[in-house]
C-alpha cells in the first residue's frame, strides 16, 4: 500500500468586496437642419397658370453727374458707400502719420547704433588685413 502524501496547504484571504460602477451611456446633441428647397434651372410656369399682374419691382435709377464738357453721364455711387470709402481713407492716413511721427527718432537712434557697429566692423578688418600684410613682409 501506498502511503499518501501530505502537502502543505495556503492559507488564502478573502477576496476585497469591490462594488462595480454603471456608467451611464454618453448623449449629445445633434443639431439638425430644415433642408432647403431649390428650385431647377429650367423651372417655368405650368401652362394652365397664368401671371400675376402688377407685382413688377423696378430698380429706382441711380443718380448720375452730367460733366459738360465732354457730354457724359457718371453714376454716383451711393451715401453709405461715399461714407464708408471717406472715412476709410481718413483713418488710414491719420493712423500712418501719427506712427511715422512716433517711430521717425526710434529708427534714427536705429540707423546710428548700425552705422557705429559697420563703421568699427570696417575699421576692425582693414586692421587685421594691414596687419596680416605686415606679418606676410617680414617672414
Amino acid at each position: 500500500m501506498s502511503i499518501p502524501i501530505n502537502l502543505p496547504r495556503a492559507t488564502l484571504p478573502k477576496a476585497l468586496d469591490i462594488p462595480q460602477m454603471y456608467l451611464k451611456q454618453p448623449s449629445a446633441y445633434v443639431p439638425s437642419y430644415k433642408p432647403m428647397v431649390i428650385p431647377p434651372s429650367d423651372l417655368e410656369r405650368p401652362p394652365e397658370t397664368k401671371a400675376e399682374e402688377g407685382t413688377t419691382t423696378e430698380q429706382p435709377e441711380s443718380p448720375k453727374l452730367q460733366i459738360p464738357v465732354i457730354d457724359i453721364q457718371m453714376p454716383l455711387p451711393e451715401p453709405a458707400v461715399v461714407i464708408t470709402a471717406v472715412t476709410t481713407a481718413v483713418v488710414a492716413v491719420g493712423a500712418t502719420s501719427v506712427t511715422q511721427t512716433l517711430f521717425e527718432p526710434i529708427k534714427k537712434k536705429v540707423q546710428k547704433q548700425l552705422q557705429k557697429k559697420v563703421d568699427k566692423w570696417k575699421e576692425n578688418r582693414k586692421k587685421r588685413k594691414k596687419d596680416s600684410s605686415e606679418n606676410s613682409k617680414k617672414e
